[in-house]
């Protein structure tokens, strides 16, 4: 087991035996969570500001981030700006009474802003997908969806999110990701592709979405005009192999040397790069010849990528307690910052590619950090605890002051 698998209750400390499996290079299989009684409570309020460094030049304006904590069922909306930063408000989430955990993992910010998308991963069985008013969190609709959906993308158009229902806890069987209608919180498709899917990421064009399937050592690329695969790439050391359509057959656990978590295409669509989690490096597919194009050296545990504006690419080391910077061209690592706690996740840009934000879930008991680093100096500028196991993270919108 990882090291983070500590807690006081037995439900928490379960909980954090899940999450740590997710970042070692092979699963332990789980039982689900037995079925509870269901509670359609929602809270909201309003949180203390917390302190935070500034750099030299400060923010000029308002970033407003939404973050989701696994543990602690929580919404949270922070504000960073000239002030430094605090939470803004908190809400709970899901269907299962308190003291049993909804799991929110994924999160996902309407192109119009309007509102927000959070996958749930636990439920009675399965998780479920919840629209809510971005800015008041009042809950529109949600939707039942697969077993433990978790990382989603949300189209250029806003009318489709693609989560991937990830079934960390099941059996090793092949799972799928579930495109749902966000008007009404229809699940219009649900897309058979390989064993443990995460990270789905949809390119620029809007017409694949591209996810990792951790225990099959694969890339799936989905039609989203079709709802289909499309193709599929195997990523296990010196058998890498594009091929088309969907994947037929597992991978054995020996065999796996990727453990692939996020699949991150380029800002122009023409390449996807893909964390290894386990052999701690970073393929590069090229999109038009569906071939390896090179693999670069990872932080320790690298788990979550995200896109500078600029091209940079942004990496978590879920293991390594630190987020790295590349030039994906040429491999070559730009930073490597130390982060405040253990286990990093998620990360996500501003548009005006002024700053990173990124989530740290935390061991055990101890809260989960948000740490927001300015990509002019390469340094972190400011850090804020929130609610225990911070995951999905996404940008709401800025505000000038």
């Amino acid at each position: 087991m990882n090291e983070d698998t500590h807690g006081n209750s037995s439900s928490f400390k379960k909980h954090r035996e899940y999450a740590a499996i997710r970042c070692a290079a092979f699963p332990i299989c789980l039982a689900l969570l037995a079925s509870l009684p269901i509670s359609t409570s929602l809270r909201s309020f309003a949180a203390q500001p917390q302190s935070a460094s500034a750099s030299e030049t400060g923010p000029t304006r308002d970033y407003l981030v939404y973050v989701v904590c696994e543990s602690a069922d929580k919404v949270v909306l922070l504000r960073f700006g000239p002030k430094g930063i605090k939470i803004e408000r908190q809400t709970r989430i899901g269907l299962l009474p308190m003291g049993d955990i909804n799991g929110p993992h994924g999160i996902a910010v309407s192109p119009d802003k309007e509102y927000v998308y959070v996958s749930l991963g636990h439920g009675q069985p399965n998780g479920s997908a919840w629209k809510l008013k971005a800015g008041s969190d009042e809950v529109i609709r949600y939707t039942p969806l697969g077993l433990f959906p978790a990382t989603m993308d949300i189209s250029r158009d806003g009318e489709f999110i693609y989560v991937a229902n990830a079934n960390f806890h099941g059996d090793m069987v092949p799972s799928s990701i579930s495109v749902v209608a966000t008007g009404e919180m229809a699940e219009v498709k649900r897309i058979t592709t390989c064993t443990m899917p995460h990270g789905s990421r949809l390119n620029p064009q809007g017409t694949k979405d591209y996810s990792a399937c951790m225990m099959d050592d694969m890339l799936a690329e989905i039609d989203t005009h079709k709802f289909e695969v499309s193709r599929h790439f195997v990523l296990t050391k010196d058998k890498e192999m594009g091929m088309t359509g969907a994947p037929h057959g597992q991978m054995k656990m020996g065999e796996l040397t990727c453990v692939p978590t996020w699949a991150q295409p380029s800002n122009d669509g023409e390449e996807i790069y893909v964390a290894c989690n386990k052999s701690n490096d970073i393929a590069v597919i090229d999109v038009a010849s569906w071939k390896l194009s090179r693999r670069f050296p990872a932080g320790n545990g690298v788990y979550n990528l995200a896109m500078t504006k600029d091209g940079r690419l942004i990496a978590t080391n879920k293991r390594g307690q630190s987020v790295s910077l590349f030039d994906p061209k040429t491999g070559k690592e730009l930073a490597h910052l130390v982060t405040k706690r253990k286990v990093v996740h998620g990360a996500v840009v501003t548009p005006d590619n002024r700053y990173a934000f990124i989530s740290v879930e935390g061991v055990g008991t101890d809260p989960g950090t948000v740490e927001v680093i300015d990509l002019e100096s390469l340094k972190t500028v400011a850090t804020i605890d929130v609610p225990e196991q911070a995951a999905g993270i996404d940008f709401w919108k800025t505000e000038d002051k």
